[in-house]
């Protein structure tokens, strides 16, 4: 799990990226509280060929990358 709230971006990109250079899961959940990180996640998640589900829960939203 990636844990970006209260990260601006790129830093929750480069977290994510680190993980899936160093682990390539199938899975991976991230958490962040902007709608600009979930944009740049998703793109990035898309460019690696997850598929992402977000979930909205108020003022954070967990995205779920699944390949």
């Amino acid at each position: 799990m990636v844990d970006a709230r209260g990260l601006s971006c790129p830093l929750p990109v480069v977290m994510v990226q680190k993980e899936v250079k160093a682990n390539a899961p199938k899975e991976l959940e991230v958490k962040v509280d902007s709608m600009v990180c979930v944009e740049n996640v998703k793109r990035y998640a898309a460019s690696q060929g997850y598929a992402v589900s977000v979930k909205d829960e108020g003022d954070e939203f967990t995205m779920m990358l699944t390949k």
